[in-house]
């Protein structure tokens, strides 16, 4: 289960409201300089013993701790007060989710346990299994051509048996892979879509590990993919010290992560680097977070207010418990 993310971009619809709050700085000012004020007539009294004597026992922060509350509850009227909004993430019902995975030989390294390929599996498989049931995912495999190994779809159990079954080959077909996933994504949106309605959001997240090497180039299929207004996030899996053995001779093959990067920027996607598996579960969990999700513009007026209200009830509480009267 994921954690709700913090609301973003705030913005006032009565803006001019917050200057109450240089009345809460008033209330500040003059509750130190009161403490202060009491803190010098102590120390009037010449005999520390006689001071003891008639002082009672001084609570320590106990006794600013209802003060504090109520200043945090003026903070949070106030700016409630403000009329303020942000953008908060709600769930999306419909959007479709193009995996595609990259499957060179490059992909055999052991630098990632126990392969980068099978490690990759392990992961996509997950990620997959955390997306909502209303998403249509499809898997797309690529070494030195681009393969469709399944359309999008609400069987995501056909993808995740995709996903197990793919092995390894030549070449690494970058721009293929995305012009595929492209292809595969635009049919799933358009058999999904009621005439007159606009179409379901659609991501491609792309694994791979190295750059492009056979095919059209990784430009082509950006370009393909930013007319079609379909974002590409973009995996780079594995280290710079990753090695495959052919014929007896080891073949550095270290991860082209600024290729993949260009290649995220460019399509309005994010780009991750991962260099074990449990940095790719990190990284899909967080691709999960915002492809299963949409900002929404909401009035968090209601949300300061109750949060002003339990503030109140908490300095009240304080106050009453440990002095017996009211702050």
């Amino acid at each position: 289960m994921s954690v709700p993310s913090l609301p973003t971009n705030w913005s006032f619809q009565d803006p001019w409201r917050l200057l109450l709050l240089l009345a809460v700085a008033a209330v500040i000012a003059g509750y130190v300089l009161l403490q202060r004020r009491r803190s010098v007539y102590a120390t009037r009294f010449s005999d520390v013993e006689l001071l003891a004597s008639v002082m009672p026992r001084r609570p320590g922060w106990r006794r600013h701790l209802p003060a504090s509350l109520l200043v945090l509850t003026l903070v949070a009227l106030t700016t409630g007060f403000a009329r303020p909004q942000a953008d908060v993430r709600v769930p999306r019902a419909r959007a479709t989710i193009v995996v595609a995975l990259d499957v060179s030989a490059s992909m055999q390294a052991t630098d990632v346990s126990p392969t980068r390929l099978q490690a990759a599996q392990a992961g996509a498989i997950r990620f997959v299994r955390s997306l909502p049931k209303t998403f249509d995912v499809g898997l797309v495999s690529f070494s030195a051509a681009a393969a469709v190994i399944v359309a999008p779809t609400l069987d995501h159990a056909a993808v995740e048996t995709g996903i197990g079954s793919l092995g390894l080959g030549g070449g690494t077909a970058i721009g293929d892979a995305v012009a595929s996933s492209v292809a595969a994504a635009q049919a799933s949106q358009r058999s999904g879509a009621a005439p007159g309605t606009p179409l379901a959001p659609a991501r491609i997240v792309l694994l791979s590990d190295g750059g492009n090497t056979v095919g059209q180039s990784v430009d082509q299929g950006a370009a393909q993919a930013i007319a079609a207004g379909i974002p590409v996030s973009t995996i780079a899996y594995g280290t710079d010290t990753g090695v495959v053995v052919v014929r007896g001779r080891a073949i550095p093959v270290p991860v082209d992560a600024p290729a993949l990067a260009r290649l995220a920027s460019t399509t309005g996607g994010t780009a991750y680097t991962a260099a074990s598996g449990d940095q790719l579960n990190n990284v899909y969990r967080d691709i999960g977070r915002q492809v299963g999700t949409m900002p929404q513009r909401h009035e968090m007026t209601a949300a300061l207010t109750g949060l002003g209200l339990l503030l109140g009830l908490a300095a009240a509480a304080a106050s009453l418990v440990w002095f017996r009267a009211l702050p």
